[in-house]
């Protein structure tokens, strides 16, 4: 049985993401523990088994950078010899961005980043409107 449908404002932001950078490949959003929200990626990618190593990923990071540093975490580059994965927390979700090994890391960034802090406010928007819902039936 397929699970709800991703919201579609994180689903337009991870497309419109896509169609501003060059060279970026796919991208996800994926909660804090591995469950997938939404996802534009090539065929090649499964999805759900990309978020959970996401998950894994960025909960290793947040630990190394509060073990090193005492702070929070914000995000990851993984490069690799066909392209690099970039892992952006955002709130409690993250965004994890594939993009090719021709791709501008600073541009990449540059475009990204405000694309995360959006996904989060557009989910912690979805989730209040639960909670109202959810208070108001119960009242």
């Amino acid at each position: 049985m397929p699970g709800p449908e991703p919201n579609a404002a994180v689903l337009a932001e991870l497309k419109a993401l896509r169609e501003r950078v060059p060279h970026l490949t796919g991208a996800l959003v994926a909660s804090n523990d591995g469950l997938l929200v939404a996802h534009d990626l090539p065929p090649r990618v499964e999805p759900t088994g990309m978020a959970a190593m996401a998950a894994a990923h960025l909960s290793l990071s947040h630990r190394l950078a509060t073990t090193a540093h005492g702070g929070g975490f914000h995000e990851v580059v993984v490069r690799g010899t066909d392209g690099s994965v970039v892992i952006y927390a955002a709130g409690w979700t993250s965004l994890t961005v594939l993009a090719g090994p021709e791709v501008n890391v600073g541009r990449l960034h540059l475009e990204s980043r405000p694309v995360a802090r959006a996904i989060a406010e557009h989910l912690t928007a979805l989730s209040d409107d639960g909670k109202r819902t959810h208070a108001r039936k119960t009242e």
